[in-house]
């Protein structure tokens, strides 16, 4: 069954029917191998290995059955090799993002769930945050002992909020792409979303929607008001936030008749907008090739 209706456009077709990696009883040598590699896939982001990375000690002590799947997953966590990835080159809020992605399948749902971690790790240090996460109910009831830790996240599930879906397509950036070649960087994907409390609009993958996804401005720049309408004499002072992606201008349809092309090829706006003048600015960023990512109240 499709993940969404636009599973293709999304990049999430890979995991509409997703096989999960299960170590059975009675597994053979190259089931552990399947489960290993896809560990080392889960857990570092999609990230090549080389084969004088892989944990040679680790790897042997789960092929002879002395520790589970489950401890071997804990090993690749608490590794040199995972630290080097996503430790100690990221921001403490981006490897936490991470950190939900990769061991619990899924997007923090509020701001809450990282300040935990961040007290964790302050207090008892790297070891102790990373087994809060293998350790925990929410961890053993999805995986157990035998299963490799997989994008649940796109999944409708008990105990799954639905704002958790819309957040993991900001962690998730398609099933090609790896958690260390993205343009942002180590910066946090979700911060802004979790500080409001507010949810995340989905952006589809790079090599999706025609290239087109919204991108807040890194420095901050406040909106521009009403989209060139007069907000002045109304009555109604309620106002919104239009973010909006793919606008390509007001002379968007005037230059494709003529046979020309478009001034500006991409565009990441948004605009404050009141309540009485809502349609009228979506009707005009329909008209210019724009589409709306989110629209959220303002006031």
């Amino acid at each position: 069954m499709a993940i969404t209706t636009a599973a293709t456009r999304l990049g999430t077709s890979a995991y509409d029917d997703i096989n999960r990696v299960e170590l059975r009883p009675n597994w053979t040598e190259d089931d552990a191998q399947i489960a290993i590699r896809a560990v080392y896939r889960q857990l570092l982001g999609n990230d090549y290995v080389m084969a004088s990375e892989r944990l040679t000690s680790a790897e042997s002590l789960l092929c002879d059955g002395s520790i589970t799947l489950r401890e071997f997953v804990r090993c690749v966590a608490k590794s040199e090799l995972y630290k080097t990835k996503f430790f100690y080159n990221n921001f403490q809020t981006r490897f936490t993002e991470l950190n939900y992605k990769h061991l619990l399948g899924r997007a923090p749902y509020d701001e809450s769930e990282v300040i935990f971690h961040l007290d964790l790790y302050q207090n008892e240090g790297y070891d102790a945050d990373i087994d809060s996460y293998v350790d925990s109910v929410e961890y053993v009831e999805n995986f157990g002992d035998n299963i490799v830790p997989y994008y649940r996240g796109f999944s409708t599930q008990r105990g799954q909020k639905t704002v958790g879906f819309t957040r993991m397509f900001q962690l998730y950036r398609g099933y090609a792409n790896s958690d260390r070649a993205q343009l942002r960087g180590s910066e946090s994907r979700l911060a802004q979303e979790l500080g409001r409390n507010s949810s995340s609009a989905v952006v589809g993958p790079s090599n999706c929607n025609e290239g087109w996804a919204y991108r807040p401005s890194k420095a901050g720049v406040a909106p521009s008001r009403t989209y060139g309408l007069s907000a002045t004499g109304d009555a109604d002072t309620r106002m919104y936030r239009i973010e909006v992606t793919k606008l390509l201008g007001r002379n968007y349809p005037n230059n494709l008749r003529r046979g020309g092309t478009p001034t500006v090829r991409r565009s990441s706006r948004s605009f404050f907008v009141p309540y009485n003048r809502l349609s009228q600015t979506l009707q005009r960023i329909q008209r210019e090739g724009g589409k709306v990512a989110s629209i959220e109240p303002a006031n």
